[in-house]
């Protein structure tokens, strides 16, 4: 039995509207190869009725919260439905920006000093400086599209941060300068490095989604000494978090051409002109073509379970 393809989009966290897009460019692109794909719209954090084991498998493109935090895997496993993209377990440990630091750097993949708390332990301002210096960055430890991101310079600065950060645990780090740059990785493989250039410098919420307001290179114009190593690198971080299927890697690199890892995003935005396909056209796919290298891996997991 051929499966339908099935878009899952929306969802409930603070990324809605960015799903919604990149449901609508996926499924226009799955169209090419599968007439008979359809998406959902999801409102409630649950898997929509109608879906079976038998007959479907899932696109998620649902970022943030639920739709990234394996919630949302975990539910379709226990209804036995396929799926593209990375698992619960390593859903659950990208979602996570502290413990994803922590993994990726035991093995290697050099990563941004920082500490982490919450409303239980939050740092006095001397204690913090002492680790990080006065210029930091502030990261809700559990959210993606850089939503929460912020800056603070200074003691005061630094002081109305730590009483403003009630509601979750938080993630601070030293904050380091640099070039932005980003590596696609597609069933385990490094693809090509996207460098993203924010007119404000800074790469947050309003520089992804405002038009205009950043512009890319790709791929970046880097040594290819320096190429090779983000690639090395993009893939080790997938592999050692348990990732499958595909992601997007992101880094900082210094004008000592020093390579940081800043995270992991197992559900990058799929539109067409989002940083996952440039990076996919960078070796020669097109938007279309992306899509269908997706969703192979899920087809093949479902194929198999047919035949057990």
């Amino acid at each position: 039995m051929k499966p339908t393809i099935v878009v899952l989009k929306g969802g409930i966290s603070s990324e809605r509207s960015v799903s919604l897009n990149s449901g609508d460019a996926v499924l226009s692109a799955l169209k090419e190869n599968y007439p008979n794909a359809y998406s959902i719209d999801l409102k409630e954090p649950k898997v929509p009725e109608g879906l079976c084991a038998d007959q479907h498998i899932v696109f998620s493109v649902m970022h943030g919260t639920f739709g990234e935090d394996g919630q949302f895997q975990h539910q379709l496993d226990a209804c036995g439905i396929h799926y593209t993209g990375c698992d619960a377990l390593s859903s659950e440990r990208c979602m996570d920006k502290a413990l994803t630091k922590d993994m990726v750097s035991k093995k290697g993949v050099p990563v941004i000093p920082g500490i982490v708390y919450s409303t239980e332990n939050v740092p006095s301002v001397a204690e913090l400086t002492k680790a990080l210096g006065t210029d930091v960055v502030f990261k809700p430890s559990r959210e993606g599209s850089s939503v929460g991101l912020s800056f603070a310079n200074g003691d005061d600065a630094i002081r109305t941060k730590l009483s403003e950060q009630v509601t979750q645990e938080w993630v601070v780090e030293k904050r380091v300068y640099g070039r932005e740059l980003t590596v696609g990785v597609l069933d385990g493989n490094a693809m090509g490095v996207v460098e993203i250039i924010p007119s404000s410098g800074v790469y947050d919420y309003k520089s992804k989604y405002t038009p205009g307001s950043t512009r890319y290179e790709f791929p970046a114009n880097l040594d290819k000494t320096v190429t090779r190593q983000l690639r090395k690198y993009a893939e080790q971080a997938f592999h050692v978090v348990g990732c499958r299927d595909y992601a997007r890697v992101d880094f900082l690199l210094t004008e000592d051409i020093h390579p940081w890892f800043l995270e992991i995003n197992t559900l990058p935005g799929l539109t067409a002109t989002s940083l996952l396909p440039k990076s996919a056209s960078c070796v020669g796919l097109s938007f279309a073509e992306l899509a269908q290298r997706m969703v192979e891996p899920a087809l093949k997991r479902y194929h198999l379970y047919q035949t057990a």
